[in-house]
């Protein structure tokens, strides 16, 4: 893999700490605003949501840019958004603050998936969007325990202050080893780039997304107060078994990537129903402390091992124009699943059978992702019919 594909996992990591560290932070930023854990977990349904307007909106708008030009104005960004978290006086400046931060992310993602295929044979291409995807996974393995530890011991604030600095280390790393290039050859007309996408089975590929990792975030997004409520370990345990977590994204995200190399649709078949069997059985599973943990770090590898195979999927369903933004509409994919996943973990916490449930409520999210992803294959399937036979 060549040193330009590290280099974009360095700013996948600076963005992942950002997204998933405040997850092990609820309890803390609740109670320096004096707001509920549900109402806290709503940061990063903001956070998503700004994922959700920033993909599209950024992509087009910075269509004609050189690719490097563009990744690293959204670093830039993603520094800026940081470090007011870090400086937020009060709930709603943070929320504002996190969305910010959120504009840069899908149109990163989406962006940098299209760099890192190109920077790779085809036969490996899946497997080059993984390893950008690691730095996610190094970031929940690494920053997020390393961030919450931080926060728990000097305060929110300062893991955000911290996040900052990563930020500006990831900018110097992507300026330095990212190859320049010209204005994309593909992005003349965004009319053009959305016409490619608005097709059945872009589309139904997008829904997939939204519904898988829905089922995740319902679950991690309150993995916080589970541990220490249900399952009955201390505050001082999350960060460790956080560490699991991350190296469950670890062992998913390489083994999505090179299912995903040898067949993208059954990998995204079967990487969503092993998700949905994991959330069932963490329902039952999160009474027994062992259990927990081992549920966790399952959680991890099957929720990132559909990362590559969906964002794959649905690359592949748009031959050249529209490649940039239908990446970047994936990842925003990703993140409305996100902002839904949280939502309905909050509403089962308060209005529904409660926290306990809250995961095998999730578990319906992949199963509807299956039958979508089933409707999306049979579309598929019948156009090239279509097209044989015309």
């Amino acid at each position: 893999m060549p040193l330009a594909l590290f280099a974009l996992t360095a700013g996948a990591f600076g963005i992942g700490v950002t997204e998933f560290v405040i997850m092990g932070l609820l309890l803390e930023v609740g109670a320096d605003f004096g707001v509920s854990i549900a109402t806290a977990g709503l940061l990063i349904s903001g956070y998503a949501l700004g994922v959700v307007v920033g993909a599209p909106v950024l992509t087009v708008l910075t269509a004609r840019w050189p690719r490097k030009t563009v990744l690293l104005v959204l670093m830039a960004v993603f520094i800026a958004g940081n470090a007011a978290c870090a400086l937020a006086p009060n709930y709603g400046l943070l929320m504002a603050a996190r969305v910010l931060t959120a504009l840069a992310h899908g149109t990163f993602f989406g962006v940098g998936s299209v760099v890192a295929t190109g920077l790779v044979p085809p036969n490996r291409k899946a497997s080059a969007i993984a390893v950008m995807f690691t730095g996610l996974t190094v970031a929940n393995i690494l920053g997020v325990p390393l961030g919450t530890l931080i926060g728990q011991q000097f305060g929110w604030r300062a893991t955000f202050s911290a996040v900052t600095l990563v930020g500006l280390v990831a900018f110097a790393v992507i300026a330095l080893f990212v190859p320049k290039d010209g204005r994309p050859d593909d992005a003349e007309d965004w009319r053009a780039d959305l016409a490619a996408i608005l097709r059945a089975p872009v589309l139904l590929g997008l829904v997939t997304t939204v519904l898988g990792y829905a089922g995740v975030f319902a679950v991690f997004t309150y993995i916080a107060p589970m541990l220490t409520r249900i399952s009955g370990f201390g505050e001082a345990a999350v960060s460790p078994i956080l560490l699991v977590f991350g190296g469950g994204l670890v062992i998913g995200n390489l083994v999505g990537g090179r299912l995903g190399d040898r067949g993208v649709l059954a990998a995204v078949f079967g990487t969503l129903i092993a998700l949905a069997l994991v959330l069932a059985l963490m329902t039952p599973g999160l009474t027994s402390p062992i259990a927990t943990v081992l549920l966790v770090g399952l959680l991890g590898a099957a929720g990132f091992a559909t990362v590559a195979p969906l964002q794959m999927w649905v690359l592949s369903k748009v031959e050249g124009a529209g490649q940039s933004l239908a990446s970047s509409l994936n990842i925003a994919a990703f993140n409305l699943g996100n902002a839904i996943g949280a939502w309905v973990g909050g509403v089962t916490i308060d209005h529904g059978p409660g926290l306990v449930f809250v995961p095998l409520v999730a578990s319906l999210f992949p199963l509807a992702a299956v039958v979508v992803a089933f409707m999306a294959a049979t579309t598929d399937r019948r156009a090239a019919q279509l097209c044989r036979s015309t």
